[in-house]
């Protein structure tokens, strides 16, 4: 199966402070051990949501045990300071902020990796195989192509069409691109019950994610047309329900959390669009 109609360009990602991988090989210095690795995160953030999921579906409670974060960071810097430890002793004289979500090693005390893409997959092929195949054989430029729609098509769309200042033109032209790759998604979601296979794949977690963080966080900068524009793709939104009834999905969302975390760090200003709710996250909600 192709998807092919959701392809994105493809844009340099920022470089994560730690990038180290879990490997099958004991000599590759981090090897899969149960309970030698732990993960540091926040439900709140979207990186952090995708993780959490990723672990549940999984069931990885007791192989790689999850420490939550508060939604706002409280640190000065900008990140958490329960996290301030593991960065110093992982980078001499480090002095970025302490930034979630983490992957450390209780075996060094170190961390592993911050970046949420290696991690995850990490944790599906190293701990979570015999388990449920988030990454089966033969998908990974579909989850690839998903990831880059999900980051280029929506989210980055989504945030230039509701920045403050700037040209209308902009944002009306980044309005366009976000509803042409829902569009597309709604299209490619006409029975199907999922993403790319006949089960849940990294595709749909990430897709989910997106989904929230549209509904929850970009919202609140566009207009009320804008938002019921976004809102007329009932299949996509019903995918979107559906994933919010599984446990694995909807009992980490931390609606006050991401509200208390978008807060936090956005200085833009509300449009009417705010008031337009898509989904009742709340039914779904554990929070």
């Amino acid at each position: 199966m192709s998807v092919t109609p959701l392809a994105a360009h493809i844009s340099a990602p920022s470089t994560p402070a730690f990038r180290g991988r879990i490997g099958g090989d004991p000599r590759s210095g981090h090897y899969a051990v149960p309970r030698r690795y732990r993960l540091h995160l926040s439900t709140a953030c979207p990186d952090g949501l995708r993780i959490a999921v990723t672990h549940s579906l999984l069931g990885l409670d007791k192989v790689c045990p999850a420490t939550f974060l508060p939604a706002v960071p409280d640190s000065p810097q900008g990140g958490h300071s329960a996290l301030r430890p593991l960065y110093e002793a992982s980078a001499h004289r480090y002095s970025g902020p302490a930034v979630g979500p983490v992957l450390s090693d209780d075996w060094s005390g170190r961390i592993v990796s911050t970046h949420a893409p290696d991690i995850m997959r990490d944790l599906a092929r190293r701990f979570g195989a015999d388990r449920l195949s988030l990454y089966p054989c033969g998908a990974e430029s579909e989850i690839d192509a998903v990831e880059r729609m999900c980051a280029q098509d929506i989210e980055g769309a989504a945030q230039r069409a509701g920045q403050s200042g700037g040209e209308q033109a902009e944002r009306d032209a980044a309005l366009e691109t976000l509803l042409a790759a829902l569009g597309a998604l709604e299209r490619w979601l006409v029975g199907r019950e999922y993403m790319i296979r006949d089960q849940i794949t990294a595709a749909d977690v990430e897709l989910w994610v997106t989904l929230v963080q549209l509904d929850t966080v970009h919202r609140d900068h566009l207009d009320a047309c804008a938002v019921q524009r976004i809102a007329d793709h009932p299949t996509l939104w019903a995918y979107a329900r559906r994933l919010a009834a599984h446990p694995a999905f909807g009992t980490h969302l931390d609606l006050d959390g991401i509200a208390r975390r978008h807060h936090a760090r956005c200085r833009g200003l509300e449009a009417a669009g705010a008031a337009v709710q898509i989904l009742d996250w709340a039914a779904h909600a554990a929070r």
